[in-house]
């Protein structure tokens, strides 16, 4: 038995429960954050080195760090001996990775540096015997993990597949796509509140605090939204919106407008709706700053648009930034800031971590942020609570150089550890994986439409101890709107699931819909 083999651990029953469904089948694992996908991982792992032996297990995590992470969760718990365990990386020279191919037991790395081994013929997948796919809600369209599993069923003598999420996604469509990539014959779902779970688990208190949309402000919103149902409504007129007008929908009318165009169709409807449509994007964002974030992170943001005008960037920022009653709206949000006002849920915040701090100095907090300007703001005006201190988590800024690289991640993450620091203000780079110190409260300082990332937010608290997860809503604004659509996206999933399984339980083959096509072919 694996057990028998693990130094440290001993698995929970449904830990051993999945174990023993997941032996024998390709198996879908999706389990909340912090109940222990890995030790599943691990115990399989052991279980097909064992089952066939010489033989490899292909471990892949979305970024390194988790890469790294798994690495060492499996040094710590397997026996020194029991197999030669390697991380491999885009620094390591492509040559060494092959030669430690060939003389490694168990592989851990990201997607993109196997992908480019295998189209790199610098080896093959034939002797691999397990492979496992973290994060595997990723697992889609033409993503790194889609290729893998691919050449993976293909090359391998002995295959194996273990997908690991927290969310797989939330529609049966998507769901059944990632199966069907991977080649799933079981899902294993299991929730907060599963019977076998939940006594594992420590209470968690949930608090959806709503608060008021100030007048001064929605003044401004106002004269933004104005200018942007122009511009829905002009795209409408030119027959390249049919759907409600929101970001995704106008982000689909934008790549089918521009592939029109690539594709030679470059008539004047399609150059101007082009444009129209790239300043319809820009104003639902900053309608989104507004209404959700703060006025400083919607400040950076129109001084970015002037800047790229200035530079003379985009046609479209030109366009909005010539605006009159544009630059009407910046000297009200202006004016604004200078009175010292801000977006009242930076202001309740403030009242939370307070109150936090004054139960228990030594409590520690996750408050998340869509955005790197509003984490920043969020850290600025937390740290001048007493007893607080805050450091942003973002991730690094590839294009611009900016934000923060893995080392400084790690640095921030053992400060917080260790408890040098007590807040993080967090944008989605906190979410997914990472081994995050047990926090006594999340907090979201927005609502977010994707049910895959509110699950991983929440997950990041009450696992050892009681926690707190809050969720900041502004009335009559998209947070409304993010907030139910999340939950609804929820019920969908658990839904899609148990169908999914059904289907698979009965010998139904999946079935993926076929591709649609788009407006213009």
């Amino acid at each position: 038995m694996p057990h028998e083999t693990l130094k440290n651990l001993t698995p929970r029953k449904y830990q051993q429960d999945i174990y023993n469904n997941c032996k024998n089948k390709n198996c879908l694992v999706v389990l909340p954050t912090g109940v222990g996908k890995t030790l599943i991982a691990l115990m399989l792992a052991i279980h097909r080195q064992k089952a066939v032996p010489g033989t490899k297990t292909l471990f892949l995590a979305p970024t390194r760090p988790l890469a790294e992470q798994h690495l060492e969760y499996f040094k710590k718990n397997l026996p020194e001996l029991f197999a030669e365990q390697t991380l491999f990386t885009g620094k390591t020279q492509a040559q060494k990775r092959k030669e430690l191919w060939q003389t490694s037991d168990i592989v851990f790395s990201t997607p993109q540096c196997i992908s480019n081994d295998l189209k790199n013929n610098l080896y093959t997948l034939e002797d691999v015997s397990l492979l496992i796919e973290d994060e595997c809600h990723r697992c889609l369209k033409n993503y790194a993990y889609t290729f893998i599993a691919r050449a993976y069923k293909e090359q391998a003598k002995n295959p194996h597949i273990l997908g690991l999420t927290a969310s797989p996604g939330t529609t049966k469509e998507i769901i059944t796509e990632i199966a069907t990539t991977l080649g799933i014959e079981s899902i294993e779902l299991r929730t907060r509140d599963s019977d076998d779970v939940k006594e594992y688990l420590q209470e968690l208190e949930f608090n959806a605090i709503r608060l008021e949309y100030p007048e001064e402000f929605k003044q401004v919103s106002n004269i933004i939204r104005s200018i942007y149902d122009k511009r829905v409504e002009e795209l409408k007129k030119r027959k390249l919106l049919f759907k409600p007008a929101n970001k995704m929908t106008l982000l689909e009318a934008q790549g089918t407008i521009m592939m029109a165009i690539r594709n030679g169709n470059k008539n004047f409807n399609f150059l101007v709706g082009s444009s129209v449509c790239a300043q319809a994007l820009k104003l639902a964002h900053l309608i989104e700053l507004l209404e959700t974030q703060t006025l400083f992170t919607a400040q950076n943001y129109i001084k970015n648009l002037f800047e790229q005008t200035k530079q003379n960037q985009s046609k479209a920022v030109i366009r909005i930034t010539k605006n009159k009653e544009f630059n009407y709206a910046y000297i009200q949000l202006n004016q604004l800031i200078a009175k010292n006002l801000e977006h009242p849920k930076l202001l309740e915040l403030k009242e939370i971590i307070q109150d936090s701090i004054n139960e228990n100095p030594k409590n520690k907090t996750i408050v998340f942020s869509q955005y790197r300007d509003t984490t920043t703001k969020i850290a600025e005006e937390l740290n001048k609570i007493k007893g607080i201190k805050a450091k942003t988590f973002v991730g690094q800024n590839k294009k611009q150089g900016s934000g923060l690289s893995q080392k400084e991640q790690k640095e921030i993450m053992d400060e917080f550890r260790e408890g040098s620091i007590n807040i993080i203000a967090a944008t989605s780079i906190a979410e997914e994986g990472l081994d995050i110190p047990e926090v006594n409260s999340v907090i979201f300082y927005e609502p977010i439409p994707s049910a895959i990332r509110q699950i991983q937010r929440r997950g990041r608290t009450a696992r050892l101890m009681k926690g707190k997860l809050v969720i900041l809503i502004t009335n009559d604004t998209l947070d409304e709107i993010f907030y139910y659509s999340s939950r609804a996206k929820e019920k969908r999933m658990h839904n899609a699931i148990a169908s999914i399984q059904k289907d698979l339980e009965s010998g139904k083959p999946l079935k993926q819909k076929p591709k649609q096509e788009t407006l213009f072919g």
